[in-house]
């Protein structure tokens, strides 16, 4: 058990409830997936132009990604206090921004709605920081497994939203953001009592491998019928009481989690019955062997006071503190990470991947409509069903490598930003009938960064002060966001549609060098994340040295 968790309260019951309230605080922390839902609505109600749309999608991007004080929290208060402030901005950001649509208030700041937004999608920050650190240390022997499973169903959280948005809230962007300013925050203080510290999985439980292959395969199940019926309402439509139908059937996948403890409640395993029995208080806490002890006593120097045992005590105490600072696999604070190659590396090769994703994914619409395809939103669907494949499959498969050769995870890093290469290299082309492929590929590369960066944190730098560290790397995604998209991008674009004396942009020409310097920033991000694979592998050898994971000396 890490320090950080024996600072806080420690429940005794099995951690799978926590893990199932998990799945929906984290579809929960989706909500700025929802800007592209009401931002059109935004546009035109309150006049703005497009240099403020695109703007507040910074804002948007910022609040969503910038969770280093959710990380520090993590380790002062409970996670309900985190879900709870996490509440509360979803409630007063998004009520800000339902409040100026309505026309409630009207004529207010501009400054004030980017404000807002920031404000309601750095909500996502908190609940996500809250849910995954929290699983994190309740699962330390399954930390790839578990950072799969949450990071996939937040992956899947925009295919929620918008099938709510479509059936219940009837495609009406006051609804939606009314919605996501009440009902998230009631969603939030429903669950958040069971999202807490409980006594770890010991990996000892023979049903556990079975308990996580279940959870993954229904949410590849719902991850299935989101697509499905996204399609379905797409060329089919469909009438009220089916409609209504779908959304049933959604919500009873989202709870399949939760079978988990019920089962284990009525059939509890013999090693949780062994957890739940109190430990023999006569059982002496050191044992003597044929007047041992009794021998060892009277070898000891004799100590005439109480102060001068303090005082060695103290003395020790220091000397094991200041003895050395910490070697990788252990616990690091923030600073001490922050210092080391291996933090650094590990930020790149992350922010080459997800940095040059995010590129693609916050252009979706416009490169559709450059190589000729009108609606969008299967494309925006495929995407996310494949982003939501990588998450899952990049903790699952990378959990599989790292005890079975002790190959570290940032080797699938790399292994997919080639992918990814040759990826952009086929959006640039703009060969016919590649788009649809194109997309599916990429959205797969770019969910695995995600669900390998987030375990590799953790058992380079240990879980105490997981939350910061896992927050700073996050830090790529909105600057590579900026770099690529906002300035590449957006000017690659705007000086293509000048030239075709045009305001859309029509033919592979919009995008093409921005694909190509995609295409260079993943070859570097490839060789980095070889290299950090090569010196990260004598720690993965020694973690998992047996087939299973051993916590280093200082847990």
């Amino acid at each position: 058990m890490t320090t950080s968790m024996a600072n806080l309260k420690v429940g005794t019951r099995p951690p799978w409830v926590g893990l199932g309230a998990a799945v929906w605080l984290q579809i929960a922390s989706g909500n700025p997936y929802n800007f592209p839902l009401y931002s059109h609505a935004l546009k035109s109600v309150l006049g703005l132009n497009q240099k403020q749309l695109t703007i507040l999608g910074v804002a948007n991007d910022v609040g969503e990604n910038v969770g280093i004080l959710p990380g520090i929290a993590c380790n002062k208060i409970p996670p309900w206090i985190v879900l709870l402030i996490g509440a509360f901005f979803c409630f007063f950001g998004y009520g800000l921004l339902w409040l100026s649509l309505t026309r409630t208030v009207d004529s207010m700041p501009y400054w004030l709605l980017w404000i807002a937004l920031c404000i309601a999608t750095n909500s996502s920050a908190w609940l996500g920081t809250a849910v995954l650190v929290t699983n994190m240390r309740n699962f330390p022997l399954s930390r790839g497994t578990v950072a799969g499973i949450l990071k996939g169903y937040a992956g899947l959280s925009a295919a929620v939203y918008t099938e709510i948005f479509g059936i219940l809230l009837r495609n009406s962007s006051p609804n939606l953001l009314l919605f996501l300013a009440i009902g998230v925050p009631i969603l939030c203080i429903s669950l958040m009592y069971y999202v807490r510290p409980c006594t770890p999985a010991s990996g000892e439980d023979p049903a556990e491998p079975t308990h996580f292959l279940f959870i993954q395969i229904t949410s590849v199940l719902l991850g299935l019928y989101l697509l499905t019926t996204t399609i379905l309402d797409h060329f089919i439509p469909l009438n009220t009481s089916i409609s209504y139908s779908l959304i049933a059937v959604m919500v009873l996948l989202l709870i399949a989690p939760l079978a988990i403890p019920v089962k284990m409640a009525f059939y509890p395993s013999s090693i949780r019955s062994k957890l739940d029995q109190p430990p023999n208080q006569e059982e002496p806490l050191l044992v003597a062997s044929h007047g041992s002890s009794s021998s060892m006593l009277e070898s000891l120097p004799k100590i005439d006071s109480v102060s001068e045992i303090d005082t060695l005590l103290a003395l020790g105490e220091g000397a094991v503190r200041k003895k050395r600072r910490p070697r990788r696999g252990e616990d690091f604070s923030f600073r001490e990470a922050f210092v080391k190659a291996d933090f650094w590396l590990l930020f790149l090769v992350y922010f080459a991947g997800v940095g040059t994703g995010v590129t693609v994914l916050n252009n979706l619409a416009q490169i559709a409509v450059a190589m000729g395809t009108k609606d969008t939103t299967v494309l925006l669907s495929l995407f996310s069903f494949c982003n939501f494949i990588g998450r899952l499959s990049g903790g699952a498969v990378s959990e599989y490598f790292v005890r079975k050769s002790f190959t570290p995870r940032t080797i699938w890093m790399s292994v997919t930003q080639v992918v990814m290469i040759m990826t952009y290299l086929l959006f640039a082309s703009g060969i016919d009938g590649t788009l649809y492929a194109a997309t599916a590929i990429l959205g797969v590369c770019y969910g695995v960064q995600f669900s390998t960066m987030v375990p590799t944190a953790s058992e380079l730098f240990g879980l105490k002060n997981f939350g910061v560290i896992f927050s700073f790397m996050s830090l790529g995604n909105p600057l590579g966001a900026l770099l690529f998209s906002g300035i590449l991008a957006g000017n690659v674009y705007d000086a293509e549609a000048m030239r075709q004396h045009s305001k859309t942009c029509l033919g592979p020409d919009c995008f093409r060098v921005t694909f190509f310097a995609l295409a260079g920033v993943c070859a570097a991000g490839s060789v980095l994340g070889l290299v950090l694979t090569r010196r990260i592998k004598p720690v993965y050898e020694m973690l998992y040295a047996g087939g299973s994971f051993r916590l280093p000396n200082n847990h």
